[in-house]
Formats: structure tokens, C-alpha cells, sequence
């Protein structure tokens, strides 16, 4: 292991009641080269890393999986901002941050079991599943149970309903033909969910094997894309369980605010430090 990956620190983000969470590696970013980048979460057994710059008071973020840089990440946007307010050993932590060439607001407050971390992901697009996105991908999950639509705050991604959590439990899509499609598609992957219940509490299981990510343990634009779809039906607060199938409980939140410019949905969960 190199110097610069003993620099990480481990943040598990989006924690379920003080538990499980998704684990990722946060580096002071440098003068690596993007193969040093993607060597980064191998190294830590992590799915992601995120690279954090802080100049002249901007702060700059970049996240990697080992296939390689995507431009947003919000499980590790919530870790980077644990990370940050850590360091400042503030009451409130709040910033502007900059990823995938734009600006975007952060916060993170201390907590007994962590950080209440959250950020402004970005406008949301959203469209229903054109019949080629359904035809190549539904097959692969037969649990559905209404229409698929497509949502973006960076790289599109499908989002599927399911009946019930027993149904999102028993999903088993073959990955090499959901890589395949997504690829195709040119879609980051697939967030199939639960339809909320009343109180806005849900489940979902995201599957992005084309990131090599073949399933992600929390994934928090995912739920905000979905926050600002169900905002349509009235919902403004939603929380979303997931990591339950890789044993890593996880819960995301979001709350969504509909304006003249369309919905702006904060979005966020509870980060712990592990590694320093």
C-alpha cells in the first residue's frame, strides 16, 4: 500500500440507526494520475473514493470507482462533508462545494453516533423509459410493478418500482446482461424501490455494474432522483432503507421543495469516521 493511500480516511456514510452504512475511502487529493485514483477503493476494499482539494477556501471533490471517475457520488459527498466538518470541530459545518464542473451547497452537523451530513444535489431530469430502455432492461427484473422512468443529476439511470420489500429482496439480475445494456443504453444503472408507505419510508436496491459497482450499499442521488419523481404525487420527505441484501444497513434522506424552476431536492444521511 502506498503513502497516499495510508492518507485515506474510512467514512461510512449513510448509516441506519448507528449501523452498517457504505464504506468510503477519503483522500487529500494530489497530484495522482487516474490509474492511482482507481487503485484507490481495491485498496481499501471500498466501492468508492472520493478526492477532496480545499484552495484558496473552494473546495473541489472527484470520485472514483476502479472502473474509473464519475461525476457525482452522494455517499461520498456525505462522507467528504463528515470529513470536512470533522476537521473544523464546528457546531455546523457549511460550504460550497464543486463536482462535475458545478457549484453545490453542503452541511454537515455533529451528532453522538457521527455526522447529520446533506447536499444540494442538482436539478433533477426526469422521463419515462423509452420502449428500447424497457425492452432491454425489465426482462431483467420481472418484480416491477408499474412504469420505469429515467432520472438524471449527472449520468441517467432507470428507476423501476416493486411491490413489496419481499419482491426487492428476491431481485437476482444477471449482471453481465444488465452491464451490457446499461452500456448500451448509456445509463449508470438501475434503482429499483418499494412504493413509500404512508410516514414516506421506502427500500431500494441499486445494481451499476457498468461502474463496477454490481450493487451499491447506499445510494444517495439515486433517492434523490426518486424524491423529486414521487414529489409529483405530493411527497416531500422521503426515506429510503437500503444495504440490507449486502448486510450493511443503510438509510438515505430526502426532502424535496417544488419552485418555479422545478423540484430542488437536499438530500443526505448519518456519517461515522472509522479510519484517521
Amino acid at each position: 500500500m502506498t503513502g497516499r493511500e495510508r492518507e485515506a480516511v474510512i467514512v461510512h456514510a449513510c448509516l441506519r440507526d448507528g449501523r452498517g452504512g457504505s464504506p468510503t475511502a477519503v483522500v487529500p487529493d494530489g497530484s495522482y494520475s487516474d490509474d492511482e485514483r482507481r487503485s484507490v477503493p481495491a485498496a481499501w476494499g471500498t466501492s468508492h473514493a472520493v478526492f477532496v482539494c480545499v484552495r484558496d477556501g473552494q473546495v473541489s471533490l472527484r470520485f472514483f470507482t476502479a472502473r474509473g471517475e464519475l461525476p457525482a457520488c452522494g455517499h461520498g459527498t456525505v462522507a467528504a462533508l463528515a470529513v470536512l466538518a470533522d476537521r473544523c470541530g464546528l457546531s455546523e459545518y457549511r460550504t460550497t462545494l464543486h463536482a462535475g464542473g458545478r457549484p453545490f451547497t453542503g452541511r454537515a452537523v455533529p451528532r453522538p453516533s457521527g455526522f447529520d451530513a446533506s447536499f444540494d444535489p442538482g436539478p433533477v431530469t426526469l422521463r419515462r423509459a423509452t420502449a428500447a430502455e424497457r425492452d432491454m432492461i425489465l426482462p431483467l427484473f420481472p418484480a416491477r410493478a408499474g412504469p420505469a422512468s429515467v432520472a438524471s443529476v449527472g449520468r441517467p439511470r432507470m428507476l423501476i418500482p416493486v411491490a413489496t420489500r419481499a419482491d426487492l429482496a428476491a431481485l437476482t439480475p444477471d449482471l453481465d446482461r444488465l452491464r451490457e445494456a446499461c452500456d448500451r443504453l448509456g445509463l449508470l444503472g438501475c434503482y429499483l424501490y418499494t412504493v413509500p408507505a404512508a410516514d414516506g419510508r421506502a427500500a431500494a436496491r441499486m445494481f451499476a455494474p457498468s461502474i463496477g459497482v454490481p450493487e451499491d450499499i447506499a445510494n444517495a442521488n439515486s433517492t434523490a432522483c426518486l424524491a423529486a419523481h414521487l414529489s409529483h404525487q405530493g411527497l416531500t420527505t422521503l426515506t429510503v432503507d437500503m444495504g440490507d441484501s449486502l448486510l450493511s444497513p443503510a438509510s438515505i434522506t430526502a426532502t424535496t421543495e417544488t419552485g418555479p424552476e422545478g423540484a430542488r431536492v437536499q438530500v443526505g444521511g448519518l456519517a461515522t469516521l472509522t479510519t484517521r
